[in-house]
């Protein structure tokens, strides 16, 4: 009898041995020390206007655009991102600003060693960026959804890849577009060790994500109602395209290693392929660079070489998975939060995966389950909500087990609104 395989995705697929290759050293090379044990936190805000709380564009007089002309003599000239012309993205040391497809404005700290000093560095930019939000009428909140607008009512932002995005995310599952540009999330990465290291905290964190998601849930609208869904954000993404998304195929399989994750990866379709960076493309015309890849994977659109760092993150960048492998591990199952309670989830993401005994505890608890025990326990969640009792056990053996303590959910999301909060 023949060995079952890892995955059964992707099955008529080939990928090219060479990007493997080049994949798993660039795994290899993001390996870290214990004594490192550096964070990354990325927090999403949705900026609305001060008078009608209705979502702010990127185009509209005194925009987003604006907004982001008015914060670049904060930043570094060369780390300015354009594309086609328009004004994404501002840079300097340890922190980046970039736009999500709705205009949402993300800012990305790090390297962090402590989790205290994410909210030195976040505010700094508050304290740049606020005279200037003040002076255009706009706020910048912490909600998972937009509180009033609709997504039909949301412009993307000038990206080229967005538009891919929206034409083939908007074709299959369900919320893409919604999605893409009406919510806002809290993302916490984590260096890793080695190999073994790596897949075990990918495990883990696939597997208590939908738990701590639900203590920290921060959605109280969905196209200007009431929002009905427990865990909106893990339910866009759940029903979004499940090549890409979800639990990593195989990840449970006692088997699985880097080599299995980059095989996943470059066998799905990029929806969208970026050549600004391949040599070979040089000679093209800009717009022939940038291109949508409905069908196309990696080894059929990249040439048969090793993949450059570039072109290697584009590819992973296309994924979407609970917990995401890159030359770090991001956690990716919360909703935007305001910065006191993102210091609160990034110091409990520390406890469970950087504290020793924590983390061999997290390890004999969940080293007999598989993917299915964890699509039972997301499933529970989103039908029973504080009912629910995932892989057996109530939410308040969770609260204890995880050290969920302290979670400072009274802090609201819009300060404009303090007693408006997520059922």
């Amino acid at each position: 009898m023949n060995t079952p395989r890892i995955s059964y995705a992707h099955l008529i697929t080939t990928v090219n041995p060479r990007h493997v290759a080049s994949l798993v050293r660039f795994f290899e090379h993001g390996a870290k020390s214990e004594r490192e044990n550096g964070y990354g936190v990325e927090i999403e805000h949705l900026p609305v206007h001060n008078g009608s709380d209705e979502a702010v564009n990127y185009y509209e007089p005194n925009g987003i655009e604006t907004l982001l002309d008015r914060l670049r003599p904060y930043y570094d000239a060369d780390e300015e991102h354009w594309e086609n012309g328009r004004l994404v993205g501002l840079g300097r040391k340890g922190i980046g600003i970039s736009l999500e497809p709705g205009g949402q404005l993300e800012c990305s700290i790090g390297v962090l060693h402590r989790p205290e000093e994410l909210v030195g560095e976040y505010g700094t930019f508050r304290k740049q960026i606020n005279p200037i939000l003040d002076d255009l009428g706009i706020r910048l909140i912490n909600y998972g959804y937009q509180p009033k607008t609709s997504y039909a009512d949301v412009p993307l932002n000038p990206k080229s890849r967005y538009a891919a995005m929206t034409e083939y995310l908007g074709r299959v599952g369900k919320f893409g577009p919604c999605m893409m540009r009406c919510s806002a999330s809290t993302q916490v990465s984590i260096d890793y060790h080695n190999e073994y290291d790596a897949i075990e905290k990918l495990r883990i964190g696939t597997a208590i994500g939908p738990i701590m998601a639900w203590f920290f849930r921060n959605t109280p609208y969905f196209e200007g109602q009431t929002n009905p869904y427990p865990l909106l954000r893990q339910l866009m993404w759940d029903t979004q395209d499940p090549q890409r998304t979800g639990i990593i195929p195989g990840l449970y399989d006692s088997r699985f290693g880097w080599e299995d994750y980059a095989v996943d990866v470059l066998s799905t379709p990029l929806m969208f392929a970026d050549l600004t960076h391949t040599p070979e493309a040089s000679s093209l015309p800009d717009p022939q660079k940038h291109r949508v890849a409905f069908r196309d994977n990696a080894g059929e659109i990249y040439p048969d070489r090793e993949l450059n760092a570039y072109e290697i993150n584009h590819v992973l960048s296309t994924h979407f998975n609970d917990v995401r492998l890159k030359n770090f591990i991001e956690l990716r199952h919360w909703d935007s939060l305001p910065i006191d309670r993102a210091e609160r989830l990034t110091e409990i993401v520390g406890s469970l995966f950087y504290d020793r005994a924590n983390r061999e505890r997290l390890e004999s608890y969940f080293g007999g389950i598989n993917e299915f025990d964890v699509i039972e326990t997301k499933t529970d969640l989103q039908a029973h909500g504080a009912h629910s009792t995932p892989y057996g056990q109530p939410l308040a053996f969770w609260q204890e087990f995880l050290g969920l303590e302290g979670l400072l959910a009274d802090e609201p999301g819009d300060p404009k609104h303090p007693d408006v909060f997520q059922a």
